[in-house]
């Protein structure tokens, strides 16, 4: 009888010592965009997935070029980013495993209600850009290598137009996240590029409106990537795979589309089943 409560209490030691740490354990870090944090639907569906599997997700919201940058050493066990180009190579490079498209919205042309550059209702993103250009309308870009920026700056290039080169006077760099450059184009009264998703959640307008979209080319894809393993073999691949299962899944799809600021629907999901 001794022994054998000297044997419990040798197994209540371990289990008071060793399970409160393997509960903290029950984590994955999801390196992801601030346009996605700041639409306000990692507040609502995180939740939900943590209530269903237990597994917590801790985010690292930054633009799409610093979170590829965090897959790459490893600080991250999935993505969730917007930019095929540098997804594509991310994955080519042996830092990702999978590209997996789970939903989509579109970028959109934002600008002062007075519209001193005329590009009110235009559908061709890269003839507003030129006639920004032509008017040296103010104009603020996000200049953070994100996926934002990273499309802005294709426009640029498909309208043969170097802002950082012809205007110096009218297009500046703000360095930040897509809610900072939002503020700071309400308060300047600058035209800038954003993503639909937090465009519809930005309350403090001032005097913006949505100018022009519509372009194909404004097309905005997000995607998931699970970091390779084989690079950082402290990737949590199971709990992280039940990640994006869950998201590219039926119910993760659904509790996608059923995300909406004031009814109007923010991303729209469409991965493959």
């Amino acid at each position: 009888m001794k022994d054998l409560r000297s044997w419990l209490i040798s197994l209540l030691s371990v289990l008071v010592f060793v399970s409160p740490a393997a509960a903290g354990d029950n984590f994955i870090t999801l390196a992801s965009t601030t346009s996605t944090q700041a639409s306000g639907l990692f507040d609502y569906f995180l939740p939900i997935f943590t209530a269903g599997t237990g597994i917590e997700v801790r985010v690292i919201a930054a633009g799409t070029g610093q979170a590829l940058k965090i897959g790459e050493n490893g600080d991250a066990d999935v993505l969730l980013v917007h930019d095929r180009v540098g997804e594509a190579e991310f994955v080519r490079e042996g830092f990702g495993l999978g590209r997996r498209e789970v939903m989509y919205n579109d970028f959109v042309i934002i600008g002062p209600k007075r519209d001193p550059a005329g590009i009110r209702d235009l559908r061709d993103a890269v003839a507003a850009f030129r006639k920004i250009a032509a008017a040296k309308a103010l104009f603020l870009s996000r200049g953070d290598d994100s996926g934002t920026h990273r499309m802005e700056r294709r426009l640029w290039q498909e309208a043969e137009i170097d802002p950082g080169v012809s205007g110096t006077d009218w297009y500046r760099e703000a360095g930040t996240g897509m809610g900072e450059v939002l503020n700071m184009s309400a308060g300047t009264g600058a035209y800038t590029l954003s993503d639909r998703a937090t465009w519809l959640s930005f309350k403090n307008r001032a005097d913006l409106e949505l100018l022009a979209g519509g372009d194909p080319r404004l097309f905005n894809q997000y995607s998931l990537i699970l970091v390779n393993p084989a690079r950082h073999p402290h990737v949590k691949t199971e709990a992280a795979k039940r990640f994006i299962d869950w998201m590219t899944s039926r119910a993760g799809q659904r509790t996608i589309a059923d995300f909406r600021v004031e009814g109007e629907p923010l991303f729209f999901p469409n991965a493959s089943q």
